[in-house]
């Protein structure tokens, strides 16, 4: 018998100071059984991150050739391509000729992902933006997931303040390039 997801209901009051973003958001997520928590926390806080009109989550691992994270406009074109962990060279390569803009998150050591990266070709790479995530931010969070979920998430000067079930939890989320070393 197949593993069904896990869903998850979240209110996020979220304060992006950095973006200009203020915003009460509820939304659902699901957690399919081979996504890691941590890989499910990076989702949360990337699509809080980058919150705005047409963005929205991928059917998952049912459409490989979507991205985790997506944002659309009114016609259904798409204008950001948002990556998670550690997409490989060809991905991103797809990605930068699919959207305008491709942004990475990760939550893993961004060395690998620069030698995994390493003599590759990738479409417009300089103009990639890739964002690492403090692991202990993730971790913390994802010791206190619970199916309905209240969060308060600010952001300012690229610093994640988060205040869930009765902690205040804070960690960077560091601009980085795809091409440096």
């Amino acid at each position: 018998m197949a593993l069904t997801s896990t869903m998850y209901a979240f209110e996020v009051a979220l304060a992006n100071v950095d973006r200009g973003v203020y915003e009460s958001l509820e939304f659902r997520m699901a957690m399919h059984p081979s996504e890691s928590p941590e890989y499910f926390v990076a989702r949360l806080l990337a699509y809080c991150l980058e919150y705005t009109e047409g963005i929205a989550f991928s059917r998952g691992i049912s459409d490989p050739d979507e991205p985790p994270l997506s944002v659309r406009d009114l016609t259904g074109s798409l204008k950001v391509w948002i990556e998670l962990g550690a997409p490989d060279a060809a991905r991103l390569h797809k990605a930068s000729k699919a959207a305008p803009r491709v942004v990475v998150y990760t939550h893993r050591d961004p060395a690998q992902l620069w030698r995994q990266w390493e003599g590759e070709k990738i479409h417009r790479a300089e103009q990639i933006e890739l964002f690492a995530f403090d692991r202990e931010l993730i971790d913390a969070i994802a010791e206190k997931l619970d199916r309905r979920m209240k969060l308060e998430l600010s952001v300012t000067d690229g610093t994640i303040f988060v205040n869930v079930a009765g902690s205040t939890l804070s960690g960077m989320v560091q601009p980085l390039s795809v091409r440096e070393r």
